[in-house]
């Protein structure tokens, strides 16, 4: 069930929020507890019956094991209970992601058959791990003190976030679960929670899959070995830049205003990752439970910074390496995660030799720093994008100008429209230029320019970190009620086919 589906708009999700505030005023809070793990796990359940029975064993693991955690404490048990606990978690999600690539791997290295039968990825189960094993760490270090079953199933399964994450901890979502609901503060929540779902709704619905067709084309062409010219090939890895960003830019609005509609905060994920200005700004801004998780459960006992740079740099390159084989079974996300541990390493050089005197330079600085963010950024993504290594290439060379700088036919009649020249063009004509151009310009410049959504509602506290302010501001008034509801029925009306989020399939 996709939240861009008609099931879930208008059926599982309106039943689910009056029901909750039903139970939860005529009966008990454990009762609307309870109505929320069902509804949760019935949303988990409608793609595939059998996940449940993956998720649900998977709770039970590691409940029992944070309570035997709790009473082991630290010392030497405890540690080889939270080392084994964390090894069974890895353990499953190695085998359901990752077994068909180490096989592939070992039998092209070998020479042997290590062929297995296709594994189906269960859905989410690389949140739902990473999300379990930040719960036994806590629980380790006693960050954490609430062990009842019922509220710990739906700290794994609430279903705005079991998906594509945010990637919570336990002691932020269950502290706001035991509080009692009151009339005002309920119909607040469902304002703020529709606006905020409906601003992400529309950013996937018809941004994301608008752009979309200009990337997947070009991508598709690459990776079938069509040769592409250079304009085509910074459009089409443009486009799919600004594809992945309101892609997830509108899932994680969509799972934020989903969990306040039953007064629930989660922290924010998405944070204009594209006004970067450098490399590990970046990683600040984008996915930001996940670089926290790889932060706090990776770098940091790897030894993070704490030992000199050379092994700061070995941790960062690590951290990376893994964080890009979380996001998929292939050499393509190994290759991404590598590329941002180099940029990142090379970023901390830079800043250590010349920052100091190139932010003299004032806003020629910022222009150009921006810049060079945004093209690595890129140039990355094309290998996340990339179906094989070789579509990859294919694109990268392309866009370095190694196939030359041929132009398209429709490119040379654009210039010579605008410039009065007489070029002839010879390149293929892979995709229409002047409004995939349309696209690209507008999208970056509601990505680079405009206020975020957590920005626009700032006043509200819509994540449990505090946005800065902005100058366009929602509030519940008769003009954003009409404006949110334009953007919903335009919404709603672009719903002609479904198209899953692009974070489903990691």
């Amino acid at each position: 069930m996709l939240f861009n589906s008609y099931e879930f708009l208008f059926i599982f999700l309106p039943i689910s929020v009056i029901f909750y505030y039903f139970i939860h005023r005529h009966s008990s809070r454990e009762a609307a507890i309870l109505w929320l793990v069902s509804a949760s796990l019935f949303f988990y359940g409608w793609w595939n019956p059998l996940y449940l029975i993956l998720i649900t064993g998977s709770i039970l693991f590691n409940y029992h094991l944070g309570k035997q955690l709790a009473v082991a404490q630290k010392g030497v048990v405890g540690k080889s209970q939270l080392a084994f606990g964390i090894c069974v978690n890895l353990t499953l999600l190695a085998y359901f992601k990752y077994a068909n690539f180490f096989a592939d791997n070992l039998s092209a290295a070998t020479g042997f058959d290590f062929t297995l039968e296709m594994i189906i990825l269960p859905l989410a189960i690389s949140f739902f791990t990473f999300q379990q094993i930040s719960y036994l760490v806590d629980v380790y270090q006693q960050k954490t003190h609430e062990y009842r079953f019922l509220h710990y199933c739906l700290f794994v399964t609430f279903f705005p976030q079991l998906i594509a994450g945010p990637i919570v901890h336990h002691k932020e979502m269950l502290p706001q679960f035991i509080q009692k609901a009151q009339n005002p503060v309920i119909l607040n929540n469902i304002a703020i929670g529709l606006s905020i779902f409906t601003l992400g709704l529309w950013k996937k619905v018809v941004l994301a899959d608008g752009i979309a067709p200009y990337s997947n084309t070009v991508f598709n062409a690459a990776d079938s070995g069509t040769s592409i010219v250079f304009i085509e090939a910074w459009l089409g890895a443009l486009a799919y830049t600004l594809q992945l960003y309101f892609d997830f830019s509108g899932y994680s609005d969509m799972a934020i205003g989903a969990a306040r509609l039953f007064g629930i905060i989660l922290p924010n994920n998405f944070n204009s990752p594209y006004k970067s200005l450098n490399i590990t700004d970046f990683w600040r801004r984008w996915h930001m439970t996940l670089s926290r998780f790889l932060r706090d459960y990776l770098y940091i006992p790897l030894g993070g910074n704490r030992k000199g740079t050379a092994r700061r740099n070995i941790n960062l390159l690590i951290t990376m390496l893994l964080g890009g084989l979380w996001h998929g079974a292939g050499w393509n996300f190994v290759i991404w995660g590598g590329l941002h541990g180099v940029y990142l390493i090379i970023n901390h050089a830079w800043r250590a030799l010349f920052t100091k005197h190139l932010e003299k330079l004032g806003i020629v600085y910022t222009a150009f720093s921006f810049s060079l963010t945004l093209f690595a950024v890129v140039i990355a993504w094309v290998f996340f994008r990339a179906q094989t290594i070789e579509g990859a290439l294919e694109m990268l060379s392309a866009m370095l100008g190694f196939n030359g700088i041929t132009l398209t036919n429709s490119t040379a009649n654009i210039l010579n429209k605008l410039l009065g020249l007489n070029i002839s063009g010879a390149g293929s004509e892979i995709i229409n230029i002047g409004p995939s151009i349309i696209w690209i310009s507008a999208l970056l410049f509601i990505s680079t320019v405009l206020p975020n959504t957590q920005q626009i509602m700032h006043k509200f506290n819509p994540t449990l970190e505090k946005p800065k302010p902005s100058w366009l501001t929602w509030s519940p008034s008769k003009p954003w009620g009409i404006a949110i509801g334009l953007l919903a029925s335009i919404s709603v009306l672009s719903l002609t086919q479904f198209s899953e989020f692009l974070y489903f399939q990691f």
